[in-house]
């Protein structure tokens, strides 16, 4: 046969042999004898020439060899139909009259065999890629049983004899068929004709010998560039004598670990992917045998598998068009095989279906949990599909980038969906432990992006919430879930208003009933708070928890360590946070003195006098106030000085509560430094002109301010207003004569200040600031003149004009 080969793809000549034969032939055979019944046989013999010769003209043109491939697989099909379509051997002995015309028609027969195996031989001679060839013939063998398959099965052997004789020894081999090939020749392998199976056995040690070598050379190319000089070793030979058909035929189980072992990822993908569809086939024969393959291959295999997610994918779209039993219980297994070694592409491909889950995904979801050695590395990618948010599209970081293919991203319901599915099974509640904190606090979240989720979509299940009491239960808090019952907790968690509240309560309840995961819980959340969650309304969160576990397990104040954490907050981006973080400082004022670096912690609430939320501010005026009244004395007055500089900007802010806040504390530190007046006059007067001109503001509780303020600034620097200031004697241009004649008489040094600020003023939207400034303006000039000089005259003429 190699002979022929050889002496045949020399050049086209080979073809024009073959005719030459056929004119010999037809003049030793009596053709008028049997030329009416051997018409088949015939037009078969000349079609193959016809084909050979196309095919062979193809094979050394320019063609695009996209283009010629294609054109021939068309001609080797049509030559396919027409070796094979004849009758079998023994019909053709049967149509001669005589033993001669049996040797001829005989003799014909196998000439049309030899032409076409001739055919794929040259072919494959060329390029091994041609084996490719070999698969469509296992497919169209398949799709039509009236061919004669044990011929084409020898045909199929020879040409992977003569392969894997050409590949060995070659440094790579390029045949991206062997996957598929494998797949319908491990099937084969079964079949009912023992003369079928034994081609079949014969084929697929040809085929694992050619898929070694193709192994050996990737790895050798691949190790290539490490390789150092005079490093080299005798590397093993590719004998493949661990797959000759007696030892493939001794245990069957064999084929599936020598395929899994010998092929290469994408070819044993492709092994997978084509016994996965056979799955589906009408011959429950086929589709039992495919099972129990896949089974063999995946247990041993499936880490080589690639393109897990389409196979996930491909599963349940098989799975919700065929309800057979046994399709569906080789399905599922062959999900809990890809999920030992492949948790993270099979839960993240299952999280990506429409909620709520049918029934067909909860079962695929079974399927996957019932695998108990990957129980935490599906837990842990459960939980990185919970760090995202519904509805809003963004990377999931992950070894692999994935976007969701639900436009809406509703992956995190549905991983709230498979928990409460997941964790009541055995391996879950025994791994539930060790994440308890993690899923404790990605549901907190979930439950409050699902209360939002809701208010779009009344119908849809809280599944969250449910997941949430799930893990309670599972992790021995059954207590826990009852108190949060009957506090009407989970009822209410649906609200959105309730939820900040709800948080609340699940942190105290857990407290009251000590929680036994309380260290690795506190532990995670410092970590969390530490870190910073990905999102404001994570902050949020986190801290009504975290600071509930501390007021249930520590005494205020808190240990540094926690302490630091509030001191940062204060500062926060996000103005819920600072304020969280400033009411709960407020709630240390007992214990204030305790705190070791109390400084630190009164100029970070100093710092959020600059924020652009006024409820930050005036949440930050309170907190302060508080802790000054019970702040020890010698700390209060080093800062003294700092915290009324810090007052100043806020009496002209521009919201009249934030105003009327600063200006009344201002006078309150007044009153508590009394004993340091003299360390606080600079910052007095620089404070004192807000404080006359907003004498005149249209709001009442700014205008009460500004008079208890002065009242305060009059007693402690012995000034004679105090007369005037009282209500039913109060004119405003008496008051600023007043202290204008007080700053002429004891503190002329402060006159040109005051004027320099008042000059702001006149440029305000606020009338009664331009009236009051310009009222200022004039007695300050007028009392204290002779104390300027003639530059700061024209600058105040300027101003006034």
């Amino acid at each position: 046969m190699s002979s022929r080969i050889i002496k045949a793809s020399k050049n086209l000549g080979y073809v024009e042999d073959k005719v030459s034969n056929l004119h010999v032939l037809q003049s030793s055979v009596k053709w008028h004898r049997v030329e009416q019944s051997a018409t088949s046989l015939w037009d078969a013999y000349s079609g193959l020439i016809s084909n050979q010769a196309m095919i062979l003209a193809l094979n050394s043109s320019f063609v695009d060899p996209a283009l010629q491939f294609e054109t021939q697989v068309k001609i080797i099909k049509s030559s396919f139909k027409m070796a094979f379509a004849v009758t079998n051997l023994d019909e053709v002995r049967e149509i001669g009259m005589h033993e001669e015309d049996e040797n001829d028609l005989e003799n014909l027969y196998r000439t049309i065999l030899n032409i076409f195996e001739d055919t794929l031989l040259i072919l494959v001679s060329k390029d091994v890629y041609k084996l490719q060839f070999l698969k469509e013939m296992a497919v169209w063998m398949n799709e039509d049983n009236s061919y004669i398959q044990e011929e084409a099965m020898v045909v199929i052997s020879r040409v992977l004899s003569f392969a894997a004789r050409k590949v060995r020894g070659s440094a790579s081999v390029n045949a991206p068929c062997l996957g598929v090939l494998a797949a319908e020749l491990s099937l084969l392998c079964s079949h009912s004709d023992p003369s079928i199976t034994q081609q079949a056995f014969v084929g697929m040690y040809h085929l694992l010998c050619i898929a070694k070598i193709q192994s050996e050379g990737t790895a050798k190319s691949k190790n290539k560039k490490y390789d150092k000089p005079g490093n080299h070793c005798i590397q093993p030979s590719s004998s493949g004598t661990e797959f000759l058909p007696k030892n493939l035929q001794k245990d069957k189980s064999k084929i599936a670990q020598s395929v899994g072992k010998t092929l290469l990822p994408p070819l044993l993908t492709d092994f997978v992917w084509s016994l996965l569809m056979k799955l589906s086939v009408p011959d429950q024969s086929i589709a039992s045998e495919a099972a129990t393959i896949l089974k063999l291959t995946l247990e041993c295999n499936a880490h080589k598998v690639t393109m897990v997610s389409k196979i996930v994918d491909t599963i349940y779209k098989q799975l919700c068009g065929d309800d057979s039993p046994i399709l569906r219980e080789a399905m599922l297994r062959v999900i809990t095989l890809l999920t030992r070694t492949s948790p993270k592409k099979v839960i993240f491909q299952l999280m990506d279906y429409p909620v709520p889950a049918d029934d067909i995904l909860i079962l695929m979801w079974y399927a996957a949990g019932s695998e108990s050695s990957v129980v935490p590395r599906v837990l842990k990618t459960i939980l990185l599909i919970l760090k995202g948010k519904p509805r809003e599209m963004e990377k999931i970081i992950t070894e692999r980038k994935h976007f969701s293919l639900d436009a809406t991203n509703m992956m995190p319901v549905a991983a709230s969906q498979a928990l409460c599915t997941l964790l009541p099974l055995g391996p879950y509640k025994k791994a539930v432990a060790q994440f308890f904190p993690q899923l404790l606090m990605a549901l907190m979240l979930q439950l409050f992006y699902s209360s939002n989720l809701r208010l779009m979509t009344e119908d849809r299940p809280f599944y969250a919430r449910d997941a949430l009491r799930v893990l309670l239960n599972c992790s021995g808090l059954q207590e826990v879930d009852t108190a949060l019952k009957r506090k009407n907790c989970w009822n209410q968690f649906s609200q959105v208003l309730f939820h900040h509240h709800g948080v609340y309560l699940v942190a105290k309840t857990l407290s009251e009933y000590n929680f036994p995961q309380f260290p690795e819980t506190l532990h995670y959340l410092y970590k969390l708070a530490v870190e910073g969650p990905r999102r404001s309304e994570d902050s949020v969160i986190t801290i009504i928890f975290f600071t509930e576990l501390l007021n249930n397990f520590f005494k205020d104040p808190f240990p540094e360590k926690f302490l630091v954490l509030f001191r940062n907050w204060v500062n926060d981006p996000d103005p819920a946070v600072c304020k969280l973080s400033l009411q709960k400082i407020a709630s240390m004022a007992p214990v204030i003195n305790e705190i070791e670096n109390v400084c630190s912690l009164l100029t970070s609430i100093l710092d959020a006098f600059l924020s652009k939320d006024m409820t930050v501010i005036i949440r930050a005026l309170i907190t302060l106030r508080k802790l000054l009244d019970r702040l020890d004395k010698v700390t209060y007055s080093s800062l003294s000085t700092r915290i009324a500089s810090s007052y100043c900007p806020l009496m002209d802010h521009g919201n009249e509560g934030i105003r009327s806040m600063a200006i009344r504390h201002f006078g309150q530190l007044l009153m508590d430094m009394s004993q340091y007046t003299w360390m606080l006059n600079d910052v007095v007067y620089a404070g004192l002109v807000p404080l006359i001109l907003f004498l005149e503001d249209t709001e009442e509780r700014v205008v009460k301010a500004c008079k208890y303020t002065l009242k305060i600034c009059a007693s402690e620097l012995k000034w004679s207003t105090l007369y005037f200031l009282k209500d039913e004697y109060y004119n405003f241009e008496l008051v600023v004569l007043n202290i204008c004649n007080n700053l002429l008489i004891s503190h002329q040094k402060y006159i040109t200040d005051l004027i320099s600020e008042t000059l702001g003023f006149l440029e305000s939207s606020r009338t009664y600031l331009r009236r009051g400034s310009v009222i200022l303006l004039g007695y300050l000039a007028k009392l204290g003149g002779h104390l300027l000089l003639r530059d700061e005259i024209d600058v105040m003429l300027e101003g006034k004009c």
